[in-house]
């Protein structure tokens, strides 16, 4: 007797454990931990995750497995650990933690239906439901309730004249395609070629390209390369000379693109120094943890890509996790001209079937190195020689849904099961990091200096509320305007950076003040010039951008504030004559289009190139000399005790696109700021004194990397409701935690309302606090009723990065 414990897709607190049950004996080889099965649970039928299999049970009576969903198990005995340890960090059920592991293709759907079981001639069924069921004898739940009242539909059940039942429907479709295959051996085909008539010259062709090659080929590329038509493979398939079969191939985004070969680049001293320790730490299979800090353009890429090398040698694998807006084609074609056919890559940007595609060939163990984004830490390898987490300050790197996890910590965890090195490399790296490598937690290698000793660029701060003094009201300072000109003339490249889509921030009546929010969130709504809208960021809700004042009628409405596509058109009035690309969410929502979009401008089809973000990273264009931050300011007010720290490695990490190989660079800040010290010393790229001082203010404030913090957010559609709850909360909180620690509340949180839901949130401050996540537990638990019938939303965020 075979029992599956098996952790099933309900998610409440009741189910978040294993349950038993029996594998039928037909069974018995197939099911493995790790598989994902169809239970019966209640009812209805459910996917879950077998966790283990044993041979006993406490149960006496126990309910069969109906099937498998897979053939080989979809995560290993080293991620199911995994799950059990995020489920306990993130506070979240295990069966979100193994989903999180999943691409998205194997995240299962369920479909809801209404079946009729039996003819009762004495009951009358609904009038609506009468015509569905007559061409039909199931539907689907959502059409049964336009029809019936849902305590209508219960009656049915009740009386077993209808039954609910779900449908699992599987997303991951395989890609097949026709191949061509030999049935005959070569000896065979030579003696049929000899019998074949003179003009047949066309089929006499692929029986010479079968005697040579044994191997299937899809049909498309066979009729391509022997340039023929498909009636010459048909007419031998008919004479079973060869045979068609649909053969499964792997969608490959990158199949378009030859990858130049590149070789290992000589080391400088510095780099040589920082790749050692590495070395040493792989080749005595010992966990450690390095926080490789080197200034922008200093070689760590290099660094990255020897390290792999020397893993690769050792027959193990490795994961490069890199931010999703750095994940740009320069840093995908480094990777695979170092590593071909050995590199998967995981990232946003892939259709769900590419993605499906490139997991499986991890999974088969026919690649070697994965390069992605923050859930490419799942990679399904069993044989890990190391972890590199580039750009580690990003903030991308957290996740800010169930399960709440921060890969660098998920990479750390792996790092220890598999006992090799976990590289943290930055130019501005996070402050928690830092100071862990300043005490000795971490290893800190240094990369001082950039390649070729290129100097770092010379930064201005220029001061626009001068500039408004003496009459300029555009948003380009005159040195910066003076200095755009000057680089149209000498034909060399600028890149302008605003951390901002749309046209205006906002909208608002010159004569009353109204601001133009929206209806459904608390904030204001943003103007888009192209479709003349307003949008909201948060909700989607759009609206036309309104001609009067809604309150006093005025016609006086003006758009305040700057955003990329205002600046577009600003810029087209000053240099008539640049050529402009911009890139933001809007231009590059399009598949493929931001790959696009790089190329024109590499290919110096464009002057300046504008954007937000997505441009501050990982770009290495060796006519960029100018780089100018059109409001250096945006982040530093938000309500955020990170907003400095932000604003620091954004204006570090823009200000190192500029100079990075021949010509000399020139960065420009304009700010309403200028005497902010991480303004200054971003200009002056002096990490270590902004580390000092940003230090300083966290000891005083409590906040990390002196004190942990945890975020408590309560959200309902009824503000009293929100408030009482978040009360609750806090009291529970303050009662059970030491008096040490700190906790703040109940407020409203940043932005008070969205979607229609207020937001209320408690915030924990702590040193040590054992029992923390004990009390945070019993917390969701006791709400859990009303969280799933009364619209109550509780999120709580161990080591949140976003206090929004």
């Amino acid at each position: 007797m075979s029992i599956a414990k098996v952790i099933v897709d309900v998610p409440a607190k009741q189910t978040d454990r294993p349950f038993d049950y029996l594998i039928p004996e037909h069974l018995e080889e197939v099911i493995q931990p790790g598989m994902r099965v169809i239970v019966p649970f209640g009812p209805r039928k459910v996917q879950g995750f077998v966790e283990s299999v044993e041979e006993t049970s406490s149960f006496k009576s126990l309910k069969k497995v109906i099937e498998p969903m897979d053939v080989v198990p979809v995560l290993n005995e080293e991620l199911l650990l995994l799950g059990d340890w995020l489920s306990k960090t993130t506070l979240c059920y295990k069966i979100s933690a193994y989903q999180a592991m999943l691409p998205p293709a194997l995240k299962a759907k369920y479909e809801r239906k209404l079946k009729l079981v039996s003819e009762n001639a004495n009951f009358m069924l609904p009038d609506g439901l009468e015509q569905l069921f007559a061409s039909e004898p199931s539907v689907l739940w959502e059409e049964a309730v336009k029809f019936a009242s849902i305590h209508a539909i219960q009656k049915l059940v009740k009386e077993g004249i209808a039954e609910v039942h779900y449908e699992v429907q599987s997303k991951g479709k395989k890609k097949t395609t026709k191949h061509i295959i030999p049935l005959m051996s070569a000896e065979e085909m030579l003696i049929y070629a000899e019998s074949l008539a003179k003009q047949a010259s066309k089929q006499k062709q692929v029986i010479e390209f079968f005697i040579h090659n044994r191997e299937p080929i899809e049909q498309r590329q066979l009729l391509e390369r022997l340039n023929i038509s498909s009636s010459a493979v048909k007419g031998l398939v008919e004479r079973q000379v060869l045979a068609e079969k649909n053969l499964e191939i792997y969608r490959d985004p990158y199949e378009q693109r030859q990858f130049a070969k590149t070789e290992p680049l000589p080391l400088t001293g510095e780099q040589s120094t920082a790749i050692a320790p590495i070395h040493a730490s792989i080749s005595n299979d010992k966990h450690e943890v390095f926080l490789l800090y080197g200034v922008t353009g200093s070689g760590k890429t290099e660094v990255y890509l020897q390290s792999i090398q020397n893993v690769l040698e050792k027959g193990e694998e490795a994961i490069v996790l890199v931010p999703e807006i750095a994940l740009t084609p320069q840093m995908v074609n480094r990777f695979k001209g170092r590593f071909g056919d050995q590199v998967a890559v995981l990232h946003s940007g892939l259709s769900v079937g590419e993605k499906y595609d490139e997991w499986r060939k991890i999974q088969r163990k026919e690649v070697k190195v994965v390069v992605g984004a923050r859930s490419a830490i799942f990679a399904p390898f069993e044989n890990l020689g190391i972890i590199i987490i580039d750009e580690e300050h990003e903030m991308t790197y957290k996740q800010e849904e169930n399960p709440r996890y921060h890969a660098r910590d998920a990479a750390i965890e792996r790092g220890k099961i598999h006992n090799c090195p976990v590289v943290l490399g930055s130019a501005t790296p996070a402050l928690e990091s830092f100071a862990r490598a300043q005490k000795g937690v971490y290893t800190l290698l240094s990369l001082p200096s950039r390649m070729n000793n290129r100097p770092l660029p010379e930064v201005e701060i220029v001061d626009m509320r001068e500039e408004l003094k003496e009459g300029n009201r555009s948003m380009f300072s005159r040195v910066l305007l003076e200095k755009l000109k000057d680089r149209m003339e000498k034909q060399e490249q600028t890149v302008l950076f605003l951390n901002k889509r749309g046209h205006s921030s906002f909208v608002m009546c010159r004569d009353c003040g109204y601001v133009v929010k929206c209806p459904h969130c608390d904030i204001s709504l943003t103007y888009h010039r192209y479709s003349n809208q307003m949008k909201c960021h948060y909700c989607g809700y759009e609206d036309q951008t309104p001609l009067q004042c809604p309150e006093c009628n005025s016609e006086h409405i003006r758009y305040f504030g700057t955003g990329t596509q205002k600046v577009e058109e600003e810029l087209t009035k000053v240099i008539p004559e640049a050529k402009v690309i911009r890139m933001d969410v809007d231009t590059t929502s399009r598949k493929g289009s931001h790959e696009k979009l790089l190329k024109e401008f590499q290919d110096g089809n464009a002057d300046i190139l504008l954007g937000t973000q997505m441009i501050a990273k990982g770009l290495d264009f060796p006519r960029i000399t100018l780089v100018g931050v059109l409001s250096a300011d945006t982040m530093l007010h938000l309500p955020d005790f990170r907003s400095s720290e932000k604003t620091f490695q954004l204006l570090t990490q823009v200000s190192g696109r500029a100079g990075r190989h021949e010509l000399a660079g020139e960065v420009i800040f304009q700010t309403y700021t200028p005497e902010h010290y991480s303004i200054e010393l971003a200009s002056q790229q002096d990490y270590d004194r902004f580390y000092q001082s940003e230090m300083m203010i966290r000891r005083n404030h409590s906040y990390p990397p002196y004190y942990y913090i945890t975020l408590i957010t309560v959200s309902h559609e009824e503000l009293m409701k929100t408030v009482a709850v978040t009360e609750q909360i806090t009291k529970v909180v303050r009662h059970k935690l030491s008096p040490k620690t700190v906790v703040l509340g109940p407020v409203a949180s940043p932005i008070s309302r969205i979607k229609n839901r207020y937001r209320y949130q408690c915030l924990i401050k702590y040193k040590q606090e054992p029992n923390l996540k004990e009390v945070l537990k019993s917390i969701l638990d006791h709400y859990q009723g009303e969280i799933s019938s009364n619209g109550l939303q509780i999120s709580i965020d161990v080591n949140p990065y976003i206090l929004m």
